[in-house]
């Protein structure tokens, strides 16, 4: 129904706000073409529309006014970047491409990828070097062939020192070495004294088109007399929401009674998968789950129940497996972004969310990808060109209305990840499962792992390579 709607507004929107300026040509995409794509839609849809004094309804008074705007502008890029607002603060997330295939593969996990998740660290606020360490190792791929392992430390690529101005130039490329580094904390629990000491020993690796399965480790531990199902899920991808599902009727199977979910490096993706996963933990059909906020013509277009969204029992007709929960364990680090924090901030309303790990990215934000057609959807594109846009168009409010955490949802239980020592994923003696373990089995007592410190600053990681990775994404 909300497909429907939405096709309705678009209409009303596009008659109303942009029914005075002409397409410009049938021809090869000119470049006033595509800048008019860019205005019109984010005319249309922007969230930040109304902060945006070049996007009024009211900007231009004629064509001819509009057309000289358009040519002041060399490229959609340009314009795109212009009419962004606060893109170091307020928006860091919405993206304009010039190959939507390219989009829709990442959006269904397919990415050039050599294997090598990796976070960036530096030692203050003031070191200009970067040192990378090895998050973990998708398989079949050239690092696992390569003998990349977890907790490797590297300090360059191709020779060169990783800097806080270099290191994505030089992660951007599709084949590299990486020069393989130690980390030495001198034997003390300060990291005042750490250094990271350059070896000789490089690994050449190679990207080529990946697709991921999100679903990278799941487990069932006794604890306490109690069946803990452990789930670490790496990205919100719809073509595994099924496979998600049965994952959950397995620790359903297995009367699982306590629940691990491992989102450290977890950047986000579709809204819809965040609904099942949440619906999955608990027992909520037909409650609030989220309330989204558009724009303003948008917001006053809309009926109320279409801008809420619902937990369920069922994915388009397919029963879901539901554990019926009243907490669950949520593992999380500055890598854990949008629908990731979708579900811990939907879930706390009604359950009892224990946070363990450090502060998440802060995107409250989802957008759609936008196709230039007249009612911007990929079935009516014009075949002149392969731009579309990924704008964020709405912010979630949790069941409360909590929202705008732009600055990340702070853990309950403060744990920064050890480089030195990470540990083995899945594995009862990792650090932050164990953590999650202890807890559960007497949580009344003080967890021997927990910091209260984050003891060195986090730079980026592999996902800040690819445009839209950190996206929270809805598909109307």
């Amino acid at each position: 129904m909300k497909t429907i709607k939405l096709l309705v507004l678009t209409s009303t929107l596009l008659l109303t706000l942009t029914s005075c300026f002409e397409d410009m040509d049938d021809n090869p995409a000119s470049s006033i073409e595509l800048n008019d794509f860019v205005w019109r839609g984010l005319n249309a849809y922007y969230l930040y529309k109304d902060e945006v004094p070049d996007l009024a309804n009211n900007r231009f008074n004629s064509d001819v006014e509009y057309n000289l705007y358009l040519n002041g502008f060399y490229s959609p890029e340009n314009l795109f970047e212009s009419l962004i607002y606060q893109p170091q603060s307020i928006d860091r997330f919405s993206w304009i491409t010039s190959n939507y295939n390219t989009l829709e593969q990442q959006l269904n996990g397919t990415t050039l990828n050599n294997g090598m998740e990796f976070g960036l660290f530096r030692f203050n606020d003031t070191d200009t070097n970067v040192y990378g360490y090895v998050r973990y190792v998708l398989p079949g791929t050239s690092a696992e062939a390569n003998g990349i392992q977890r907790g490797d430390i590297f300090n360059a690529i191709n020779g060169s020192q990783l800097t806080v101005n270099n290191w994505s130039l030089l992660l951007s490329a599709n084949s590299y070495s990486v020069n393989l580094a130690t980390y030495n904390d001198n034997n003390t629990p300060e990291t005042s004294d750490d250094t990271v000491l350059p070896t000789n020993q490089s690994i050449a690796l190679a990207k080529v088109p990946y697709t991921e399965n999100p679903i990278f480790k799941t487990d069932i531990f006794e604890v306490a007399g109690k069946n803990v199902g452990y789930l670490m899920y790496n990205g919100f991808t719809a073509p595994y929401d099924t496979q998600l599902n049965s994952v959950f009727g397995n620790f359903l199977a297995n009367n699982v009674q306590e629940l691990v979910l491992d989102f450290r490096y977890n950047p986000g993706g579709s809204v819809n998968s965040a609904i099942l996963l949440s619906s999955m933990i608990a027992n909520n059909t037909g409650e609030i789950f989220s309330t989204e906020e558009w724009n303003s013509d948008i917001q006053a277009l809309l009926e109320p129940e279409s801008l809420i969204n619902r937990f369920t029992n069922n994915d388009d007709g397919t029963p879901l497996n539901i554990l019926n929960l009243n907490r669950v364990y949520i593992l999380t680090t500055r890598g854990s972004a949008s629908a990731s924090e979708l579900v811990i901030n939907c879930l706390r309303p009604y359950l009892d969310v224990v946070q363990i790990g450090t502060t998440t990215t802060g995107k409250f934000q989802a957008s759609i990808t936008l196709y230039d057609a007249p009612d911007f959807r990929k079935q009516n594109v014009k075949q002149t060109h392969n731009y579309a846009m990924q704008p964020l168009v709405l912010k979630s409010l949790n069941s409360l209305g909590v929202t705008d955490y732009s600055q990340g949802l702070t853990p309950d239980i403060l744990q920064a990840e050890n480089y030195n020592n990470l540990g083995v994923l899945g594995d009862i003696n990792e650090p932050l499962l164990a953590t999650a373990l202890q807890h559960i089995e007497d949580s009344s007592r003080s967890t021997n792992n927990a910091t209260n410190i984050e003891p060195l600053n986090f730079v980026g990681d592999s996902n800040d390579l690819t445009p839209f990775s950190k996206d929270m994404h809805i598909n109307r």
